[in-house]
């Protein structure tokens, strides 16, 4: 069995908040200050600059400073990681579940057979 990065475990506990998981739907539109950011959420500032550094921390997103407006954007990396593992999951399964609908079939054709 592969041992998975620590990355991509970074990767699944940012996904698993759901304020998270908007800011990057959000972004996924293009890039956003802090401020356009934090509009949706009925939180202080601080709570939410503790989400974005969950997320800039996994590498899901990136931020860049100019002035005094800190902007956020997504990044493809980390995302494309996990969405490898996906597919590696889906085509074990996939795999699997081929085999077990032969296995049953082939049972059923056998029970058929015996009647």
């Amino acid at each position: 069995m592969p041992k998975y990065s620590n990355s991509l475990d970074n990767m699944f506990h940012a996904l698993g908040d759901p304020t998270r998981r908007s800011i990057l739907e959000r972004l996924s539109m293009g890039p956003a200050t802090v401020g356009e950011l934090a509009e949706p959420f009925k939180m202080a500032l601080p709570s939410l600059m503790q989400h974005l550094g969950v997320l800039e921390d996994c590498s899901l997103v990136r931020s860049e400073k100019v002035g005094r407006v800190r902007t956020y954007k997504l990044t493809q990396e980390t995302m494309k990681a996990g969405e490898d593992w996906f597919v590696r999951q889906r085509t074990l399964w996939d795999r699997r579940l081929n085999q077990l609908d032969s296995y049953l079939l082939e049972m059923k054709e056998k029970e058929n057979g015996k009647d």
